[in-house]
């Protein structure tokens, strides 16, 4: 990613350092509070490597909500950087109280509902018609984990330390739309999705607290934003995870995703 930034993006190379305090490329894989901001500024260097293009529609899943609207303008990439740097610090001190972990499983809804249930966790992301991610207390994302593995469904803890999109998040929420309330808003230049509402942002500052500890809603986002005449879906953050999403959950559409090297596949 750095090398992506440095070549397109310098300046945000520099602020990312003054806004966090210190490089997080260097310490990316540390933690929330560093991977955050360098996912941010790779994502928007990956939209200048695509030629910065107008889209007709905006979605970003979870932390991607803040590029979205950055790259819509419905705030300043700056601004982004800071919102995106203080969601990082936040989650991971919040994480360091309440421990929590998060599991991906290779089912959909109707298969990891049930299993959510019966453990006490929440649905943190629903990725596609055949992936789900769990997240809650540890104990239950280990009898969680036992379960799938008796039931033969694919399950892999994710490298992450802290429940994140569940109500293990609750005391991030306060301080994060308070830090919100500074941050100049504008009206984007085309609809902005939210993955808590899967419709267009209504109030910005509430939808992006309340992501800390609501779920991804991520398939009813892509349905929405096909059913508002989305057909060619170009992801700009690093590697290809959303598109292969996008790819399971709809059918009928043009992906196209920027690898780090500046490649793009469909």
């Amino acid at each position: 990613m750095v090398e992506t930034v440095a070549r397109l993006r310098p300046d945000l190379l520099e602020l990312a350092a003054v806004v966090v305090g210190e490089d997080p490329f260097a310490r990316v894989g540390e933690g929330t509070r560093f991977d955050q901001p360098a996912i941010y500024c790779a994502a928007l260097a990956g939209l200048e490597r695509a030629g910065s293009p107008k889209a007709d529609l905006y979605a970003g899943h979870s932390m991607g909500e803040i590029t979205a609207l950055a790259a819509a303008g419905a705030l300043s990439e700056e601004d982004g950087l800071r919102l995106v740097a203080e969601r990082g610090r936040l989650m991971e001190t919040t994480a360091a109280r309440t421990g929590g972990a998060m599991l991906a499983i290779r089912a959909g809804r109707e298969k990891a509902d049930p299993i959510a249930d019966r453990h006490g966790l929440a649905v943190a992301n629903d990725n596609s018609p055949d992936q789900v991610v769990l997240s809650g207390p540890l104990p239950g994302i280990e009898a969680a984990e036992a379960e799938a593995d008796e039931e033969g469904i694919r399950a892999k803890r994710l490298p992450i330390t802290g429940a994140f999109h569940s109500p293990l998040m609750a005391d991030a929420v306060e301080p994060f739309l308070s830090f919100l309330q500074d941050v100049e808003l504008r009206a984007p230049r085309a609809p902005v999705f939210s993955c808590v509402t899967a419709a267009p942002f209504d109030d910005v500052r509430k939808r992006l607290s309340e992501a800390l500890v609501e779920p991804v809603r991520w398939v009813e986002v892509l349905h929405a934003l096909y059913a508002a005449g989305g057909r060619r879906f170009e992801e700009t953050g690093p590697g290809k995870a959303l598109a292969g999403l996008v790819r399971r959950t709809l059918e009928g559409v043009e992906m196209v995703a920027a690898d780090p090297a500046g490649a793009t596949g469909g």
